[in-house]
């Protein structure tokens, strides 16, 4: 190994426990971890921390893609950018990851004109722990699939999404998911049906349901 390889040896070691766990599992809580970051607002290196993000109230998105410098990711966080004020307004922490280092990341953000408006942190995955707890792991590129992961205020996996490298997300469906999600929250007795935005009309689960949903379901078609 080179010593300039050496000196940054300990910068990759990613803190967490996920090696107790083999993998995340949608409703079920996911293990505390960190990740070193690249800030594009600060301009600077820095760390996102699931565990602190619980203690401050905050839900968490990660959004898992291939590698940095490639053709549809640019895309995909450029999109995932026009979303993200509206994400925070609702209580979240955005972060993009890839196996890449946060090195990288702000080469990448600086030289790339699709990604001028991505202000969410870039976190950096390059020994691939993480990924493989979440699934996205490809063991024969050393990249992460696009995956797509919310966990609530709790640390509660409550939706996840995994792509092949070819086909890329739709933000605006990561938002209406969002919105549910935080609403339900707010609203455990309910449910949201298919294509459910925030005003549209809720279920609300009970004997008197079973098998009669067209009848008390206004938008059904």
């Amino acid at each position: 190994m080179h010593d300039h390889e050496h000196v940054h040896e300990h910068e990759y070691e990613e803190d967490c426990c996920v090696e107790e766990v083999s993998e995340a599992t949608v409703g079920q809580e996911v293990a505390d971890f960190s990740l070193k970051v690249y800030d594009p607002v600060e301009g600077a290196f820095g760390e996102m921390d699931t565990e602190e993000i619980k203690k401050d109230g905050k839900w968490t998105i990660l959004v898992f893609y291939p590698a940095d410098f490639t053709f549809v990711c640019p895309t995909e966080l450029a999109d995932l950018a026009t979303k993200h004020e509206e994400l925070v307004k609702l209580g979240f922490e955005v972060f993009s990851v890839s196996t890449d280092t946060e090195f990288a990341h702000l080469a990448w953000r600086n030289s790339e004109r699709l990604l001028e408006n991505v202000k969410f942190k870039m976190a950096s995955d390059p020994t691939g722990q993480i990924s493989r707890y979440f699934g996205v792991y490809d063991a024969e590129s050393g990249l992460a699939l696009r995956g797509t992961f919310i966990i609530n205020p709790d640390g509660l996996l409550v939706s996840k999404e995994i792509n092949f490298y070819n086909v890329g997300r739709n933000a605006d469906e990561l938002l209406r998911k969002c919105q549910a999600n935080v609403y339900l929250r707010e609203n455990p007795a309910e449910a949201c049906p298919a294509k459910w935005t925030p005003g549209g009309q809720t279920l609300t689960p009970s004997e008197k349901l079973v098998g009669k949903v067209y009848e008390n379901y206004n938008e059904m078609p």
